[in-house]
């Protein structure tokens, strides 16, 4: 799909059978997109309303990502390495609660993030998050600056 505002042409009716079961099934969602850093910096836009086919954050990513392939290499990390920053604190043996990671390949960078409505992507349902009409997904890739 495109942003919101761009002219599109109706899709054409229909006629019964299996085709016409998908379409009434495929859910229309038209979500508003809020970018930080360096995704801001890309895609020269802090906001802006997009609409696609699907009802999950990973139908929005692969939309989105399909439009803007540039957000795909900036946002999300192709290995666990990818994934991770070696940090200040050595990690404890046991962590504490619950902890639970996207699976490989559906994690942002160090230091990139995906939010859904301020809440982390990982902390809800990964990328089968469900997104309803206007919801907030926040791409985040802050500027890193260091001595």
């Amino acid at each position: 799909m495109a942003q919101t505002g761009e002219m599109t042409d109706p899709p054409e009716a229909e006629t019964g059978g299996a085709e016409a079961d998908a379409t009434a099934t495929d859910a229309e969602t038209t979500v508003t997109v809020r970018c930080t850093g360096h995704v801001r910096t890309e895609l020269d836009v802090y906001e802006f309303e997009y609409t696609f086919e699907g009802d999950t954050l990973r139908a929005f990513l692969d939309e989105l990502f399909e439009e803007y392939p540039q957000l795909q290499d900036m946002l999300i990390a192709e290995s666990e390495s990818d994934a991770t920053h070696s940090g200040w604190a050595p990690t404890p043996e046991e962590l504490p609660g619950t902890w639970s990671k996207n699976p490989v390949g559906e994690q942002t960078i160090a230091y990139a993030r995906i939010l859904v409505n301020g809440h982390f992507n990982e902390n809800e349902n990964g990328f089968d998050t469900k997104l309803e009409e206007g919801d907030r997904v926040a791409l985040v890739y802050p500027f890193m600056f260091c001595c």
